[in-house]
């Protein structure tokens, strides 16, 4: 819906990358992004150049196909559904692959595969992989609740995903796709479940059949985002994703407030009391500087005057009688 790219965009937050299982052992490196996007619209994966790189693929997990293949000496190579949809450009150490006017059946689980040159052998390197999820505006195969969600920080929520196909499926992912994107939560079909480090000791779920229920606990401000469930079903060619998602927003407590009814009261009376105690004190302040300027200026110089008259009468006087005696 239209309205959830409003609002992601009002996040102005950009995707940042947690930690994905690797795909061949130590070698590989372990980067996940979670991309989500309405159809029609635009990505770009950026895949790491290994030194002494023979090419790269760009590889889909979920019924494999090599999407898009780059050699070292710029001989290319596009699969034939990705035909004109597909542009690149060398940047430095990295190719960045844009795939134009994404479909539906485009989401899938991306990887970059590097071949290179190792002491005059071949070798094989799986690089970042990326969920893409796209949202069509018609149809609806995994169904979400709730829509939206605005817990106070520590506070716990639930969402449910399921599974509206006749095909078996594979298993089930909860995705959060903004501001900090990863996989929350991946369930198979024989019930193994991969949670992300994030959420561990603060998730649990429920399964029955193609049903989940996910209760997200002593939520952080930093949970806020847009969760999705995703769907691996037999046989399809692509993840299936909810239409509309979850809108979580945390409301964070402020420390050593609570603001209702009850309080209020409590808390205007005191700023009432404190405002008067001010007014009073400034008043007090004010009227000892007044009176201290006030005798500052009028005694000591009517003091001076007296005494400097004085002074000058009993020199002339002297002076006179001093003058007639000689």
């Amino acid at each position: 819906m239209p309205w959830i790219s409003h609002l992601s965009a009002a996040f102005l937050f950009l995707l940042l990358l947690p930690c994905f299982p690797g795909q061949n052992g130590g070698e590989n490196e372990q980067s996940t992004d979670v991309i989500s996007v309405w159809e029609g619209d635009s990505i770009s994966i950026t895949c790491s150049r290994p030194e002494n790189e023979v090419g790269i693929y760009l590889n889909t997990l979920i019924q494999p196909i090599n999407v898009f293949y780059l050699s070292e000496k710029n001989d290319s190579y596009t699969f034939p559904a990705w035909n004109n949809r597909i542009k690149y450009s060398k940047e430095e150490r990295n190719l960045r692959i844009t795939l134009q006017n994404v479909q539906e059946s485009d989401s899938n689980i991306y990887v970059c595969t590097k071949y290179f040159l190792s002491k005059g052998h071949h070798k094989t390197l799986k690089g970042k992989t990326t969920i893409v999820v796209v949202k069509a505006k018609v149809g609806e195969v995994v169904e979400q609740s709730p829509l939206y969600a605005s817990p106070q920080q520590s506070q716990s929520v639930s969402i449910t995903c399921a599974l509206r196909s006749s095909h078996e499926e594979e298993g089930i992912y909860l995705l959060k796709t903004h501001m900090q994107p990863e996989t929350v939560l991946y369930v198979s079909r024989q019930n193994n479940s991969t949670i992300s480090s994030a959420f561990a000791d603060r998730l649990n779920y429920s399964k029955e059949e193609k049903k989940i229920v996910v209760t997200l606990n002593n939520l952080q401000e930093n949970d806020s985002g847009i969760y999705l469930c995703a769907g691996m079903l037999k046989n399809a060619p692509s993840l299936s994703v909810s239409r509309s998602g979850t809108i979580m927003l945390i409301k964070v407590k402020e420390a050593g407030c609570s603001w209702n009814s009850h309080s209020s009261w409590g808390i205007y009376g005191l700023a009432t009391m404190v405002v008067l105690l001010f007014s009073a004190l400034m008043c007090s302040t004010l009227y000892h500087v007044n009176i201290k300027k006030s005798f500052q200026k009028k005694n000591p110089n009517a003091v001076y005057e007296d005494m400097s008259y004085s002074s000058r009468r009993n020199t002339l006087v002297r002076t006179n009688t001093y003058s007639a005696g000689n």
